[in-house]
């Protein structure tokens, strides 16, 4: 069974291929760059690299958000068409639970979370158990502050997964004490490698009715809804 695994729902992109459940080889960048125009021919390159052919892959799967709306799309519509032209299967997993799994061994709270400006985040929490990571608090997308909060009422350990942790740190340090565990900064990196290990055991998804998971509306479509119910009025 091979499997492509691509990410590139945040500034991270990552493509992975795994064969038989192992992985033989992985590109990760972490650059401000667009990634429509550098996902291909990294997926190229790692094919070339494992002397594979698109023909020979078994399944897609794809991170499908939340995160950056472009890239999202560009990571869902690029999986999609692979899988409909190959005829092989697809599976969108959330980018949150992707990132969890640099947490899957700690034994407590992970809480993985993307900043999404304006004081909001996209996050979710996690627990690792029976060799899944398991959502105990539902995703979404809400203040930075109402997160804390919840999440430090329950009093317990945390692991705290982000790639935006730097703006949020000290604010999570001011909540937790001792009880928030911060890695080091390579474990706030989602891997597409983890994003394999996240689809396995999941239903395939319909390629025409994957859809990507913005947590929210993208600003613009937001503000015409808003503009529309005015006219209404």
């Amino acid at each position: 069974m091979n499997t492509l695994a691509i990410d590139t729902s945040n500034q991270i992109m990552g493509v992975a291929i795994l064969k038989d459940g192992q992985l033989i080889g992985e590109i990760m960048t972490n650059l401000a760059k667009n990634h429509s125009v550098r996902l291909m021919p990294a997926i190229q390159q790692l094919m070339e690299e494992v002397s594979m052919k698109p023909e020979d892959l078994d399944q897609i799967v794809v991170a499908k958000g939340p995160g950056s709306y472009t890239g999202v799309r560009i990571g869902l519509s690029t999986a999609k068409s692979m899988a409909w032209a190959l005829g092989i299967p697809v599976t969108g997993v959330s980018s949150l639970e992707v990132l969890s799994y640099q947490g899957r061994f700690f034994n407590g709270m992970v809480c993985p979370f993307f900043d999404a400006r304006r004081g909001l985040v996209y996050s979710g929490v996690f627990e690792w158990g029976n060799e899944r990571m398991s959502l105990i608090r539902e995703e979404a997308n809400l203040p930075m502050e109402d997160l804390l909060e919840d999440v430090a009422a329950r009093e317990k350990k945390v692991l705290f997964i982000s790639p935006d942790i730097a703006k949020h740190g000290e604010r999570i340090r001011q909540y937790f004490g001792d009880l928030a565990v911060i890695p080091d900064a390579p474990y706030h990196m989602p891997k597409a490698g983890h994003l394999a290990l996240a689809a396995m055991g999941k239903e395939k998804d319909d390629k025409h009715t994957l859809v990507p998971n913005y947590l929210r509306l993208a600003e613009a479509e937001a503000k015409w809804l808003e503009a529309q119910k005015e006219q209404e009025k």
